[in-house]
């Protein structure tokens, strides 16, 4: 190790853990405490989201966010089954199949292919006319991200329309948190607003994204669809003998809001940037509405920026590339990769 790397825009998980988080961690080492969630740092983390979520919901910790997404959908649905997604979506693309493999078999299908990554409802009523015959997997889930992988957000509205039409078929509905946070930040309304208010059955809620640890949030609103679930995350690997320490660093977000602080800071950061970008003359690829920027660099500026050391990822065909903005990112760093780009455009201007 070189030391701490400060020109990275690969993605938020790339940050440390914020001052809370850690305080928190630390307290939580202090002293001797019960396995395997029995402790007092468990039981508060999980007082602190059913408070977050306004909810009476059953909630369990996993390592990340591949196994909640994966069990979840695997307690919700039988192997001959299928999950209505995305065709962005992470389960569908970035988790190695483990949905399939946690749930015995239950297929994914990819209902959308927008830009923006957003389902949209007529795409919904689209998918369930598909005929129900022993050729498919009948549908049994719906699955969503917030914020999306594009960046981009469902509104409240949205989400009723959609998880109307998925219950109304008898449809449960699944949503991948990992950055809920930030979009709740972004859409200035509560984080329940847009997930147990618009009825959402199971929500993964992420953390490490916005400066907390070790561990996400599986989140059971309806606490009958959780009947067996700690089962499924012993046999999985999930239950840790010291729970405290995937737990605690949820104590220090929840706590004093602190999540809330450095969901604004991501997305005022992300701002930022996009703005210094187009300053630069580059436009957005797509609309940013939380800490995700898209950005289309010529061969040359993707070249330029990645011999200066930065750190982002960008598809290889198109040459758009995604900038991820963190709780802990700083104008002064947006500052330092604005001036990279106009050096590379005054060396390379017609590239």
């Amino acid at each position: 190790m070189d030391g701490p790397l400060n020109t990275s825009f690969a993605s938020d998980n790339w940050s440390g853990l914020c001052p809370e988080a850690i305080e928190s961690l630390i307290a939580a080492n202090r002293d001797s405490f019960p396995p395997y969630g029995a402790d007092p740092w468990t039981q508060k983390a999980k007082h602190l989201i059913r408070r977050l979520l306004d909810a009476d919901a059953e909630i369990f910790f996993v390592a990340s966010g591949t196994a909640g997404n994966s069990l979840a959908l695997a307690q919700l649905t039988q192997g001959y089954q299928s999950i209505l997604c995305h065709g962005l979506a992470h389960v569908l693309l970035d988790e190695c199949g483990a949905p399939g493999f946690f749930g015995q078999g239950v297929g994914l299908k990819a209902i959308s292919q927008t830009e923006d990554a957003r389902i949209n409802p007529k795409a919904l009523e689209q998918a369930l006319l598909q005929p129900r015959d022993l050729r498919f997997q009948p549908p049994k889930v719906l699955s969503l991200t917030q914020s999306t992988e594009r960046g981009t957000l469902y509104s409240e509205e949205w989400l009723t329309d959609l998880i109307h039409t998925a219950k109304s078929h008898g449809l449960r509905v699944h949503m991948d948190g990992a950055r809920l946070l930030q979009a709740a930040a972004a859409l200035k309304v509560s984080p329940a607003k847009i997930s147990r208010d618009v009825g959402v059955d199971v929500l993964v809620l992420g953390g490490s994204k916005i400066g907390g640890g070790l561990a996400d949030a599986v989140v059971f609103f309806d606490p009958v669809l959780a009947d067996g679930f700690s089962y499924r995350m012993k046999q999985a690997g999930q239950v840790s003998a010291k729970s405290r320490f995937l737990t605690a660093p949820w104590v220090g977000l929840l706590e004093s809001e602190a999540w809330l602080r450095h969901a604004e800071t991501a997305n005022t950061m992300a701002a930022d940037l996009e703005a210094r970008l187009m300053g630069c003359g580059l436009s957005p690829a797509c609309s940013r509405q939380s800490n995700m920027v898209f950005v289309k660099f010529t061969k040359a500026q993707l070249a330029g920026l990645n011999q200066a050391g930065w750190q982002f990822h960008a598809h290889p065909e198109t040459g758009v590339a995604r900038l991820v903005t963190g709780w802990d990112a700083t104008v002064e760093r947006n500052l330092r990769f604005e001036k990279a780009l106009r050096e590379i455009q005054t060396q390379c201007p017609n590239e």
